[in-house]
């Protein structure tokens, strides 16, 4: 079984006081001590978010790991990501995360991992490069269409409630047609795909939602996913 956890965002990181999605992600494990390897290429493998990651998991009842690229620690990349439970990638630069991976060859071992049942999560970042497409934003300058790995048929936008330019900068887009229809997800929200379907849409607050984005006889349509809070 595949599976994909797309969060818009939330989590250790955004959320400490409120572990209910990184709880949701480990329940999908069918073990009682998942291993979880924390992925922070986005942020540049910054320190403090990998201490943030191990002040967290490091509470909840599974096994934390981490991978950096900047300063590798792992002998053999290929096989550390394959005997991991969950893949969990951090936020930031979509861009440079995928272009580091490819020059490792990560996202070939993420392929491999995911075809074997390896769980994939993420947010903003973490969630954007599973799928075909994804809204990105670069320091001080627009958002913009970013081609991601494709593990995920249409687009992906985070933040759908959380920064204000997200919304009409993806609805734009997908009205010109530069880019995909797809899913827009509020922070505290995350999509859950099996073998590439969408069979979910969880939250850690009760009004965070995710939406499908389309466009219809040029205008612009939201479709409202059930979402369920977890409440605890």
């Amino acid at each position: 079984m595949r599976q994909i956890i797309a969060m818009g965002g939330g989590g250790f990181s955004m959320e400490p006081e409120n572990p209910l999605l990184d709880k949701y992600i480990l329940a999908q494990v069918k073990k009682d001590f998942p291993k979880v390897c924390f992925v922070p290429t986005a942020s540049g493998d910054q320190a403090n978010y990998i201490e943030r990651f191990y002040g967290a998991f490091k509470l909840l009842p599974c096994q934390p790991s981490h991978i950096s690229l900047f300063e590798p620690e792992f002998i053999d990349l290929e096989k550390f990501v394959l005997e991991q439970d969950v893949i969990y990638v951090g936020g930031g630069n979509t861009r440079n995360l995928l272009l580091l991976w490819k020059e490792w060859g990560l996202d070939q071992v993420l392929k491999k991992a995911y075809e074997k049942g390896v769980i994939l999560a993420g947010l903003s970042a973490g969630a954007i490069c599973w799928f075909e497409e994804g809204l990105t934003d670069p320091l001080n300058a627009p958002l913009y269409k970013l081609d991601c790995l494709g593990y995920l048929k249409g687009s992906n936008c985070p933040h759908y409630d959380g920064e204000n330019k997200r919304k009409p900068s993806y609805h734009q887009l997908i009205l010109e047609g530069k880019m995909k229809e797809g899913y827009a997800v509020d922070d505290g929200a995350a999509l859950h795909f099996v073998n590439e379907t969408l069979t979910k849409s969880v939250s850690s607050r009760p009004k965070a939602k995710s939406y499908f984005v389309k466009c219809a006889d040029g205008e612009i349509t939201e479709d409202e996913i059930n979402t369920i809070y977890l409440s605890g």
